[in-house]
């Protein structure tokens, strides 16, 4: 099992229409790919950052399904999330393997 994990940091100003976007829009468009099996989204609450926190995580079950998302689809949704958000919310990824 592999975990997809993008870290979100949102200005406090736009974080809860983010949040509303992220959960209606934002990840029903990563889920129709197709190419991962479930999804949970934490908010950090000892997070440095200014702002508020997110982990929104994807599960998926071989690299070539996360390859395919990551050429094929992630370009445009990053696109999308800065031409709606600009600088008011950034991220950043991570890919996990499960090991135990």
């Amino acid at each position: 099992m592999y975990l997809y994990n993008i870290t979100f940091i949102a200005d406090d100003a736009v974080a809860a229409e983010w949040v509303s976007w992220l959960e209606k829009t934002y990840i029903p468009k990563i889920m129709a790919t197709g190419k991962f099996t479930s999804h949970k989204v934490w908010r950090i609450i000892d997070s440095p950052n200014e702002g508020v926190t997110y982990s929104s995580q994807y599960f998926f079950e071989n690299l070539e399904d996360y390859v395919d998302y990551l050429t094929e689809y992630a370009p445009q949704l990053e696109a999308e999330l800065y031409e709606k958000y600009g600088e008011k919310v950034v991220s950043f990824a991570s890919t996990m393997q499960d090991e135990l």
